[in-house]
């Protein structure tokens, strides 16, 4: 079996699939990746199936070598990307042949980065998915974080060109949308006219599970503490700090914190993918809409994936 060794890890780079969903009501995580739609293209770039495993990593990504050729794609945001010491760009795919090195830069404008190679990566399935859960240690390699000397199976990868995105993926702007709820009677009108009204930056706090906003506090009349209940992708709690937190991919399925509101589906890549430090607002709509957009946002994204083109030469 042809494998994938890792030279030089980036900040929590781990192995990802499409999540292991259907399990919350056993206390089971989806995991997955922060940004499934650049997380998809990078697997279509190299003719694998969207849900193939593939790497992701946060700010860097790392230095890799193959001992087959191997197509593989970078997707996620601008960075530095090299063979040996030639340049080639994100968002298309490559050949990388044995005894090259594949070095991974920065990532410019955005946080999380998926590497996609030919054929995928064949770690051993839990609970019918290879993705990493760091916090209970299930999936991926041995349930943790990937580090220099790491080698990972490949399997067989399927015949196809080299492509690249005829265009950009769809990235909204603007405040990011939120449903209220479902805890929101705990917080005075005058503190949600806050959470609506007023600029949050996201914090250096932040991983998988979790990010956390500076910003104007947000008490809590009805108390901090609830009776533990579900959480979702996206559900913004506020301990007593009066800190919201936004609970991401790798989040726990149950909280005691009361929720706020939920971040819009459509909108959650985005706020993953923004740097910290960076400004935001939100903006309350209700569930049909938010609806209506993650449909929208799905066909247009459908939209851009069935327009990949070959690279030339390819």
């Amino acid at each position: 079996m042809s494998r994938l060794t890792i030279e030089q890890a980036g900040p929590m780079l781990t192995v990802q699939d499409l999540g292991r969903p259907g399990l919350l009501d056993r206390g089971v995580s989806g995991a997955g990746p922060m940004d499934p739609a650049a997380f998809r293209l990078a697997n279509l770039l190299v003719g694998n199936g969207e849900q193939a495993a593939a790497l992701e990593f946060a700010l860097f990504g790392g230095r890799f070598t193959s001992d087959r050729p191997i197509r593989f794609a970078v997707t996620g945001g601008a960075l530095d990307m090299r063979i040996d010491a030639r340049a080639c760009r994100p968002w298309e795919s490559h050949f990388l042949q044995p005894g090259e090195v594949l070095t991974i830069g920065a990532l410019q404008g955005a946080v999380w980065g998926t590497l996609a190679v030919s054929g995928g990566i064949e770690t051993p399935p839990v609970l019918s998915s290879r993705s990493t859960h760091l916090r209970s240690g299930l999936g991926g390699l041995e349930g943790r974080q990937l580090a220099a000397g790491d080698s990972l199976p490949l399997g067989e990868p399927n015949a196809a060109p080299l492509m690249r995105l005829s265009a950009a993926l769809p990235r909204d702007r603007g405040p990011i949308r939120v449903v209220l709820g479902p805890q929101q009677d705990y917080f005075a009108p005058s503190v949600l006219a806050r959470f609506l009204s007023q600029p949050f930056t996201i914090g250096p706090s932040r991983d998988r599970m979790a990010q956390v906003l500076n910003g104007p506090v947000l008490p809590a009349a009805g108390g901090h503490d609830i009776v533990s209940d579900g959480t979702v992708a996206g559900s913004i709690q506020v301990p007593a700090s009066g800190k919201p937190i936004v609970l991401m991919a790798e989040r726990q399925t149950t909280g005691g914190y009361p929720k706020i509101a939920t971040v819009a589906s459509v909108d959650l890549s985005r706020l993953a993918q923004m740097p910290t430090g960076s400004r935001i607002t939100f903006r309350a709509i209700d569930r049909d809409a938010a609806e209506d957009l993650l449909i929208e946002h799905r066909h247009r994204l459908a939209v851009r994936l069935s327009g990949l083109e070959p690279t030339a030469g390819a």
